[in-house]
């Protein structure tokens, strides 16, 4: 595992004092607790041929360190219930990607309303951020910005996308 961490210092970074996986698109850490680590192995993905490290734990959460990527995790539709199209792998450099989309609808396009899909990129960001809060990482902060956007679109929605 240490040679996949050295080859891949530009996806996730690890600290063996405090014994944390860093995601470096994200910046977000998450602890690593190695006494309920069950397995591990080294996978190569049947399309990019790229090699990848899947991690599984005792309680049943696993997380992939990839590459592009960072740490990947399975989403959670807890909270949002089935969520159409919903990848069985995502990471926070995702929701990065999508919360930047749902932020170009509500700023770059102030006078209109968002576009249904504005709503679904939010509902994608839930499942994200709850799947990623499932594998121990801390998106306090980041669900703060998603519901600040949710608020937005419920404001725009609402006044049929007028400035007030």
């Amino acid at each position: 595992m240490s040679e996949w961490l050295e080859r891949h210092r530009q996806a996730v970074l690890y600290d063996e004092e405090s014994s944390t996986l860093l995601d470096v698109a994200s910046g977000k850490s998450v602890h690593l607790p190695w006494s309920e680590l069950k397995a591990y192995e080294e996978k190569i993905h049947p399309e990019t041929r790229d090699a990848y490290l899947v991690l599984l734990f005792e309680n049943g959460n696993q997380i992939a360190l990839v590459d592009p990527g960072g740490i990947a995790f399975s989403p959670s539709e807890a909270s949002t219930g089935p969520v159409r199209d919903l990848p069985p792998v995502v990471c926070l450099k995702d929701f990065l990607t999508l919360k930047q989309r749902v932020d170009h609808y509500l700023y770059a396009h102030q006078e209109e309303a968002p576009p249904r899909e504005c709503l679904v990129l939010v509902t994608v960001c839930i499942a994200i951020l709850d799947g990623a809060r499932l594998v121990g990482f801390d998106v306090g902060d980041l669900e703060e910005e998603l519901d600040r956007s949710l608020r937005e679109i419920e404001k725009r929605a609402g006044s049929g996308g007028s400035k007030q």
